[in-house]
């Protein structure tokens, strides 16, 4: 049954620049930064001392409608609101569906332990000689201080449980933690369940809030993050020969996917078709990609293939475009590489340089994003773009968007491991 279509039906967003898909579009195609000094917790002593916040978000609303949700954390709130909104545009009531044929696929990230607690646990537990923690001391603690349900609640497959209980779904449920590949991942493999018959529906995307002590010293010991913290808005600049690092950023994207006899049976919205998905492994090193692109060249492929498109249909490709040295010249190559000639003919650009990084969620704002270039003819642009890099020598839409008629898009996710997923899109009709 791999000849059925998929649409998507429904669009829902939380980012650093806004709290819905309106205010996100808006202010991408506006060219703004959602990046700032780090609010979340005090980051005065760390390398790396700004991010992308989702700033004025409405917990209590959620809390107060759902006693279930008094400890879950910002990742699942993020991921139910950007949920809901996506079910809303949709116009998906629960009498247009069977739960048995409603599945979710979701690239759900992780929102940090409860770490004041954790760490006022870890002080408390200190044997007498103060140097070695003692372990009796830390699990007595521990009881004290800490609450299970908090640390349960930090747990990824949590927030997939909170969807699946709010929206009624009783399809296959799966989830997936591919770095910064993981929403493009879950909408490649909804997309699979459908054209095969296994579900008619499917919620995907993904949802991630990493802006805590850990995630960013994790990544401030890779080296991977700007430290241009006086110029927190100019920060993250993709291809930008002064790029220094990307930027982390918070939020959820999520997509409603569906089978297209079964939209149009009960008239759905159709924002556009997914018609590609393409998925490897370079195996080559934990945080670089292969440096001559060889498995992010074949995902690109692939998606070509499996959409019936040649490279001469592509309009638009949304770049994974981290902002880090070898990230953004190894993504060049790789689209050159496929692309051929063309690759100097079509636009290429990077929302990274607006939103920072949203790790889990980022594949899926960027699928969003083309499908509102097709909408709109618009294509965002890469901000801060002002010395050009040799090794980065495409067209990068550069500071500001650009009218032009997209009726084809590919979008890039490249994930520390090795993930490398491209996902292609078509104007529904063209």
């Amino acid at each position: 049954m791999n000849d059925r279509r998929v649409v998507i039906t429904g669009i829902g967003m939380v980012s650093p620049l806004g709290l819905n898909v309106d205010e996100t579009w808006a202010n991408l195609q506006a060219g703004r930064s959602g990046v700032g000094r780090i609010s979340l917790f005090d980051a005065e002593q760390f390398p790396t001392k700004i991010a992308g916040e989702v700033r004025g978000f409405d917990f209590e609303k959620w809390v107060a409608s759902d006693e279930a949700l008094g400890s879950a954390t910002r990742s699942t709130f993020f991921a139910l609101e950007s949920a809901q909104e996506a079910v809303a545009s949709a116009r998906l009531h629960q009498a247009d569906y069977d739960p048995e044929r409603f599945g979710i696929y979701f690239g759900a990230g992780d929102s940090g332990i409860d770490f004041g607690p954790f760490v006022d646990t870890v002080v408390a537990s200190f044997g007498s000689n103060g140097e070695v923690v003692d372990k009796s001391l830390f699990l007595e603690n521990s009881v004290q201080k800490m609450s299970g349900m908090r640390e349960l609640e930090a747990q990824p497959f949590m927030t997939v449980n909170h969807l699946v209980r709010r929206f009624t779904i009783r399809g296959p449920v799966a989830s997936c933690l591919t770095a910064c590949a993981a929403s493009s991942q879950a909408i490649g493999e909804a997309f699979e369940w459908i054209r095969r018959g296994d579900a008619d529906i499917a919620l995907s995307g993904g949802s991630h809030a990493m802006i805590y002590p850990l995630g960013v010293a994790g990544f401030s010991l890779l080296t991977a993050l700007s430290t241009r913290n006086a110029e927190a808005e100019r920060a993250s600049r993709p291809f930008d020969k002064g790029r220094d690092g990307f930027v982390i950023g918070e939020g959820a994207a999520v997509l409603v996917l569906e089978e297209l006899s079964h939209a149009e049976k009960r008239n759905a919205p159709i924002y556009g078709e997914l018609v590609g998905y393409g998925s490897t492994a370079d195996a080559y090193r934990l945080t670089d990609m292969d440096p001559e692109g060889k498995s992010a060249s074949r995902a690109m492929e692939i998606a070509l293939r499996k959409g019936g498109m040649d490279v001469s249909d592509v309009d638009y490709i949304s770049a994974h475009g981290t902002s880090t040295l070898v990230n953004d010249a190894v993504e060049t190559l790789v689209i050159k590489k496929v692309m051929g000639k063309r690759a100097y003919e079509v636009p290429v650009s990077s929302i990274k340089s607006m939103l920072g990084h949203m790790i889990a969620a980022a594949g899926a704002v960027e699928v969003i994003a083309c499908l509102l270039s097709m909408r709109d003819s618009v294509i965002p642009p890469t901000i801060n773009y002002e010395e050009p890099d040799p090794a980065c020598d495409l067209d990068y839409v550069p500071n500001e968007s650009r009218k032009t008629e997209v009726n084809a898009a590919l979008s890039n996710s490249f994930g520390f491991g090795g993930q490398n997923i491209c996902l292609a899109v078509k104007r529904y009709g063209s």
